[in-house]
C-alpha cells in the first residue's frame, strides 16, 4: 500500500494544541451503516495518552440496527457476550483539521480486539483484507466515490418533527448544470467545498442534480482507502455544515418517487511503479486483457455483493427503468444504462460500479469491487460482448430488486464466502435481515392512504 502523507502531521498537531487552536480530538470508526462513531477528547490527553494506546469502545456498535437498538443474532457481540469493549486504535495517517468545529481536530480509528487481532466485521478492516489481496499481485486499488444529495430548507429538527413531509426543497425545479440553480445554494455549496479542502480533501466541482434541491460535490480520487476515510468525513461534515446553516441534507437513496440520490464508485488499479494495470490503448474500447477479467468477475458477482452497494431497504427503490439508476447486469462504453460504465483513457481508464445509492458504506462497496475483480481475474474470466445500446429494454440479468433478495444472494454466495469468510458472511447477512425484519413490522403513511377508508 503506498505511504500517505497526513493532511495534519502529529508535530503540527502539537504546535497547535500548544498555541490553542486546536483543543479537541475526535478519535471516530465508520460503523456498518458508514457513519462516525466515536469520541471527543481534550487535545492534550490525545497527544499524552490515547495517540499512543487508542480508546476503548463498546462492540455493540457493529452489531446494532441504524436506530442503535441492540438485537440479537450477532456472533461477536451480544447479552451473552456481555458486551464488551474493542479497542479503537488511531490511523495517524488520517489526522486532519475539521474547520466546521473550530479548534478541533479528527481521526480515524481501526478496530482490534484485546490480543490486538483486528475486528474482521469493522468496513475498514474488510476494506484492508481486499486491499492485502491486491498487494499480493503487486497492485493497488483507487477509487473516487461521486455522493448526491438534497438540500432542504428546513432544520433537521423540524424535518424529522413535521415526519418529513411537506418540506421545502432549496430548489423547486431541475437544476441539472444549471449555474443559476446551484447559485441559489452557493452559500452552503460553497462552505462544504472550501472547509472540506481545508480539511485535507482535493475539491474538484460542484453542481445541479435532477431531482428538486438535489447537488453533487465531487473531490478528486485517490488511494482506495484514503478516498473511503474521506467519504465518510466529508458526509459527517456536510450534514454538519448544513445543520449550522439552518438547513438539511439527505443522502439516502431515494427519497421520493423522483430521481434518487446515487454514489458511482470509480475503481482503478496500478502496479508497483505507478502504472496502470487495466488500460491498454491497443485493446478493445483501451481495455488490459487484465481489464477484461477484472471487468468480467464485477459481472460475474454483482448479483451476489449488491449487499454491500446496496445496503438498506430503500437502496433499491432506485432500481427503475429510465432512472439512470441500472437495472441490467450489463457493461457498456460510456454507457449511463448499464450497471458498470467504461470511461477515461490512457492512465485514467477505468470502471464505474453505477449500482451505489448515497447511503452506501464506500469501505464495503470498494471491498466488493476488489472481490469481484479478483474473482475474475484468478478464474480468467471471459468478458461477455458491451452494451451499446439501451440496456434497460436488453434481456441481460436483472440486479436484485429487493434487500430481501440480495441478502438471500449473498448469504448463498461462495464467491463472498471465499473472498471475505463465513463470519463476515454471516455479520452482514444478519444486518440485512434486522433492516427486513423492521420493515417487514413496519405500518406505512401509504398503507394508511390506500387503506383507512377504502379498504
Amino acid at each position: 500500500m503506498a505511504d500517505r502523507t497526513p493532511p495534519l502531521t502529529v508535530d503540527e498537531l502539537r504546535s497547535l494544541v500548544d498555541s490553542g487552536d486546536i483543543d479537541t480530538v475526535v478519535l471516530a470508526f465508520t460503523d456498518m451503516q458508514g457513519r462516525l462513531q466515536g469520541k471527543r477528547f481534550a487535545a492534550r490527553f490525545f497527544l499524552d495518552d490515547a495517540m499512543r494506546h487508542g480508546t476503548e469502545g463498546c462492540n455493540y456498535l457493529l452489531a446494532v440496527d441504524a436506530d442503535m437498538n441492540t438485537v440479537d443474532g450477532y456472533a461477536m457481540s451480544s447479552w451473552e457476550r456481555g458486551y464488551g469493549d474493542f479497542a479503537m486504535l488511531p490511523d495517524l495517517a488520517t489526522l486532519r483539521r475539521t474547520p466546521w468545529h473550530p479548534g478541533t481536530a479528527l481521526v480515524t480509528a481501526d478496530l482490534a480486539w484485546h490480543d490486538g487481532s483486528p475486528v474482521r466485521a469493522s468496513p475498514r478492516q474488510i476494506l484492508r483484507r481486499q486491499l492485502d489481496r491486491l498487494a499480493e499481485r503487486g497492485w493497488s486499488a483507487y477509487a473516487g466515490t461521486e455522493l448526491e444529495f438534497m438540500v432542504f430548507k428546513d432544520t433537521y429538527e423540524s424535518a424529522w418533527n413535521a415526519g418529513y413531509r411537506g418540506l421545502t426543497p432549496a430548489n423547486q425545479y431541475n437544476v441539472d448544470y444549471s449555474v443559476l440553480g446551484t447559485g441559489r445554494v452557493e452559500p452552503l455549496l460553497r462552505r462544504i467545498r472550501n472547509e472540506m479542502g481545508a480539511a485535507g480533501l482535493t475539491v474538484e466541482s460542484a453542481k445541479g442534480e435532477c431531482n428538486l434541491g438535489q447537488h453533487e460535490i465531487a473531490f478528486r480520487y485517490d488511494e482506495a482507502l484514503t478516498t473511503c476515510d474521506q467519504h465518510a468525513v466529508y458526509k459527517t461534515g456536510a450534514k454538519e455544515i448544513a445543520a449550522q446553516e439552518g438547513m438539511a441534507l439527505t443522502f439516502m437513496a431515494k427519497y421520493d418517487e423522483r430521481e434518487g440520490n446515487s454514489c458511482h464508485i470509480h475503481l482503478s488499479l496500478r502496479d508497483g511503479s505507478g502504472a496502470p494495470v487495466l488500460a491498454d490503448d491497443s485493446g478493445p474500447y483501451g481495455m488490459s486483457p487484465l481489464m477484461r477479467h477484472f471487468l468480467a468477475g464485477q459481472l460475474a458477482a454483482l448479483r451476489d455483493l449488491t449487499l454491500l452497494y446496496a445496503p438498506n431497504i430503500n437502496s433499491y427503490k432506485r432500481f427503475r427503468p429510465g432512472s439512470f439508476a441500472p437495472t441490467a447486469v450489463a457493461w457498456g462504453p460510456d454507457n449511463r444504462t448499464c450497471a458498470l460504465r467504461v470511461v477515461g483513457r490512457g492512465p485514467s481508464h477505468r470502471f464505474e460500479n453505477r449500482l451505489p445509492g448515497g447511503d452506501v458504506n464506500p469501505y464495503l462497496a470498494v471491498a466488493a469491487l476488489i472481490a469481484a475483480g479478483l474473482h475474475g481475474v484468478d478464474n480468467a474470466l471471459e468478458l461477455p460482448e458491451a452494451c451499446t445500446g439501451n440496456a434497460y429494454s436488453g434481456n441481460a440479468a436483472h440486479v436484485p430488486a429487493t434487500l430481501r433478495e440480495a441478502a438471500a444472494l449473498w448469504e448463498a454466495s461462495p464467491i463472498a464466502r471465499a473472498a471475505f469468510g463465513d463470519d463476515v458472511v454471516e455479520h452482514y447477512r444478519h444486518m440485512a435481515h434486522v433492516e427486513q425484519q423492521a420493515y417487514d413490522s413496519a405500518v406505512t403513511d401509504w398503507e394508511r392512504y390506500r387503506s383507512f377508508e377504502r379498504m
